[in-house]
């Protein structure tokens, strides 16, 4: 499979909906058990912030050299403003609507070691009248994008998913879908889904041979309308299903050092390779590809064009 040229990437603008939040990661040594507690005291060095989520999602696109656009509901708090900073240098075109009553998603990680030793999650859901001003500039800017994608974390962000999916499915956009929950039917009529392993199974139930989740994940697909299923499996690689049959790529060899965000990139490179014109069969290996670069990454990263692309293509 040749490799595409940064122009080719920058074909397809996408757009990036869901649910956003603000990764803070505290860094330290650990040298001494507390005298109040049985617990370890991280004497922190050095504190590191990125973008989370949805994000982080659209970081991924930016980084491979597609053009992103991203659409969420912010708090008006300090996090808020630090992360339209973040934002702001990305290369990422915001389209964010604020909440004042809302308390922007922050996940605070405490790194010892190079070993996360506790995570602090700061979080409340966004009011119905914020989320109808989403729904509204999602149909203004929609239109411009070539592809839509859809970055679920369960945090109230995509409460009105089914419309949204429904008005970018009336223009004939590709959209795709990284799916939260036990129910999927808010996502029917997408393009594709992308569930992880555990999410599958939480949806379908757990499977015992390759024929067994064949069966079930093209009953998913037909039951929601999808043009296929993509299962990202861990060490067993990904698996898609379409109206073809099944497709397979194993996992790329790669030690796992953190699987925070892999999920993210892989559908990230997928929504930049379908806008340049590449199948979701075609474009399968290559996020395989990408995913196993971020697990070598500590917390959530980003794969660079010259790291996707710059090595022999992927089989």
């Amino acid at each position: 499979m040749k490799h595409l040229t940064p122009a080719q990437l920058a074909q397809g603008h996408v757009l990036v909906v869901g649910d956003v939040m603000l990764d803070r990661y505290w860094y330290g040594a650990v040298d001494r058990i507390s005298p109040e507690a049985p617990v370890p005291v991280l004497r922190v060095t050095r504190e590191e912030e990125r973008l989370g989520g949805a994000a982080n999602v659209a970081s991924n696109v930016a980084a491979l050299g597609g053009q992103v656009s991203l659409l969420s509901v912010l708090g008006d708090d300090a996090a808020s403003h630090q992360f339209e900073a973040l934002v702001a240098r990305s290369g990422i075109r915001p389209e964010l609507e604020r909440d004042p009553s809302l308390h922007t998603t922050v996940k605070l990680r405490l790194i010892g070691r190079q070993q996360q030793l506790l995570r602090a999650d700061f979080e409340s859901r966004p009011s119905a009248a914020v989320l109808d001003l989403q729904s509204t500039r999602f149909e203004r800017v929609m239109p411009a994008h070539g592809v839509v994608l859809f970055s679920d974390y369960g945090k109230g962000g995509l409460t009105h998913v089914a419309a949204m999916i429904a008005a970018a499915r009336a223009l004939d956009k590709p959209i795709l879908v990284d799916p939260k929950g036990s129910d999927y039917r808010a996502y029917a009529g997408a393009t594709v889904i992308t569930p992880n392993r555990s999410e599958m199974q939480q949806v379908v139930g757990a499977w015992h041979s390759e024929q067994e989740l064949a069966d079930k994940a093209q009953n998913l697909r037909q039951q929601l309308g999808l043009q296929a299923v993509i299962v990202t499996r861990s060490e067993e690689g990904m698996s898609l299903f379409d109206t073809q049959g099944a497709s397979h790529v194993g996992a790329q060899a790669q030690e796992v050092f953190d699987v925070t965000g892999a999920g993210d990139t892989v559908i990230a490179t997928l929504a930049v390779l379908v806008g340049a014109g590449l199948t979701l069969r075609e474009a399968m290996p290559w996020a395989n590809k990408a995913g196993g670069y971020v697990v070598g990454k500590l917390g959530t990263a980003t794969v660079s064009h010259a790291e996707l692309f710059g090595a022999a293509a992927p089989v």
